[in-house]
C-alpha cells in the first residue's frame, strides 16, 4: 500500500569491523551484508575464512567495536530479551545439557527463551513429534547416538519459534537419512516465514537448501547473490565448483 514503509531485512551489516584479542590485523573491516526476510542464505568459505565468526557475530556471541548489525532492524548490541527472541542459533557444538532428557532440555531452554509453562509443553510434544525424538524423550541425552543429539540441538534453536534461524554445520556427522530429514524440516519453517540463514562444508546438501549465498575467504566477502545466477555467470555447474574456481585448491586446513 502506498506510504508504507518497507518490511527490515532479516539481517543488515554496515562497515562491520572486527578482530580476535591479540589478533594484528582485523578479520573483518568494513563488511557490508544484507539478508532479506524469508530467505534461504548460505555463507561459504574455506576454513578460517570467518564464517563461524560472523555467525557468532550476527547471533550477539562475539562482541565488535565498528560498524552495526541489525536484525529485523533491531541492533544486536542492545541484547534484550526482544531482540533475543527474534532469532534461534544451531550451533556446531551440541548446545544442550547431556545428562538430561529432551524434555528436561526444552523445558529449561524454554523457560530461557520466556516461554510460558504451557507454551514449553505444547512446543516440546509438538518438536519432538516432528524430529523423532517422542519415544526417548526421558531418556538422558548422553546416551544419544549423533543423529539424535543434532535434531535435539536443533530442537533446542527453535523451540522459541524464532523468525530468523542461525545454522552452523546442523547436519554434520549424522547419516542421510537424518540429514535428509533435518533439511525437509528446515525448509518447512521458511516456507512458513523462517528466515534460515545457514553454513555447512557439505555443499551438495547447501545446493538444495540455499537461494542465496556469500562466499567469504580471509574475512571478506568475495561474491554473492542468487545461487542460480552465480553458477551460470561463472560457468560452473554446482556450488562446489564454484567454490573452487573463487577460493582455490591449496590447502586450507593449516
Amino acid at each position: 500500500m502506498e506510504g508504507m514503509s518497507a518490511p527490515p531485512p532479516a539481517v543488515s551489516i554496515a562497515g562491520l569491523g572486527f578482530r580476535y584479542p591479540g589478533g594484528t590485523l582485523p578479520l573483518f573491516k568494513g563488511l557490508d551484508l544484507t539478508i532479506g526476510a524469508g530467505e534461504r542464505f548460505g555463507l561459504f568459505g574455506p576454513n578460517g575464512a570467518g564464517k563461524t565468526t560472523l555467525m557468532n557475530l550476527m547471533t550477539g556471541l562475539l562482541s565488535f567495536s565498528e560498524g552495526s548489525i541489525r536484525l529485523l532492524g533491531k541492533d544486536i548490541h542492545t541484547k534484550d530479551r526482544s531482540t533475543r527472541s527474534l532469532f534461534g542459533f544451531v550451533p556446531q557444538d551440541f548446545s544442550f545439557y547431556q545428562e538430561l532428557s529432551p524434555v528436561q532440555n526444552l523445558a529449561f531452554f524454554g523457560a530461557w527463551s520466556g516461554l510460558s509453562g504451557p507454551q514449553i509443553r505444547h512446543r516440546t510434544t509438538e518438536l519432538l513429534e516432528i524430529l523423532g525424538l517422542t519415544d526417548v524423550r526421558h531418556q538422558r541425552a548422553d546416551q544419544f547416538s549423533g543423529g539424535m543429539k543434532r535434531r535435539l540441538n536443533l530442537a533446542i534453536g527453535v523451540i522459541h519459534t524464532p523468525r530468523i534461524l542461525f545454522l552452523d554445520e546442523p547436519t554434520v556427522g549424522v547419516d542421510v537419512q537424518t540429514g535428509y530429514a533435518i533439511i525437509r524440516y528446515l525448509k518447512e519453517l521458511n516456507q512458513k516465514g523462517t528466515t534460515l540463514i545457514y553454513t555447512s562444508h557439505q555443499l551438495s546438501e547447501a545446493e538444495g537448501l540455499c537461494e542465496r549465498i556469500a562466499l567469504i575467504d580471509q574475512g571478506a566477502i568475495i561474491s554473492g547473490g542468487d545461487l542460480h545466477h552465480l553458477l551460470s555467470a561463472h560457468h560452473v555447474q554446482d556450488l562446489e565448483g564454484l567454490f573452487l574456481q573463487l577460493t582455490g585448491k591449496a590447502y586450507r586446513d593449516e
